[in-house]
């Protein structure tokens, strides 16, 4: 019975220990992923808000004026980041990988179907 006390009494030490004197890792996960990895994320990204654009463009949302800027500043972000993915491959990326990166920049191309 004293051994379970005393298990018990070390247990809670523990834990208390554990909960008020050791410090959290509170460090970005981000810096874990590679630089390609987060260019990919930022391209997806973009390849959404352009969808999201033209549906809400088609919906009546947005002014063709307006439209048509916000298009222009988000295709021209994208070039920079396809840009930086060859740069940071090295141009070293496999035609599999150069197809779905096509494929998936026309899918953001295209209209919505609705």
């Amino acid at each position: 019975m004293v051994a379970i006390a005393l298990a018990c009494v070390a247990l809670a030490a523990a834990t208390l220990v554990f909960i008020f004197l050791v410090e959290p890792d509170r460090g970005d996960p981000a810096p874990m992923r590679s630089r390609l990895d987060q260019l990919l994320e930022r391209r997806d990204t973009i390849y959404e808000n352009l969808r999201d654009l033209k549906f809400e463009h088609r919906a009546g949302r947005y002014s063709e004026r307006d439209f048509e800027e916000m298009r222009q500043s988000l295709e021209t972000e994208a070039a920079l980041v396809l840009a930086e993915i060859e740069k940071v491959t090295g141009g070293t990326l496999s035609p599999a990988a150069r197809r779905a990166m096509a494929e998936s920049s026309k899918g953001a191309a295209a209209e919505p179907q609705g």
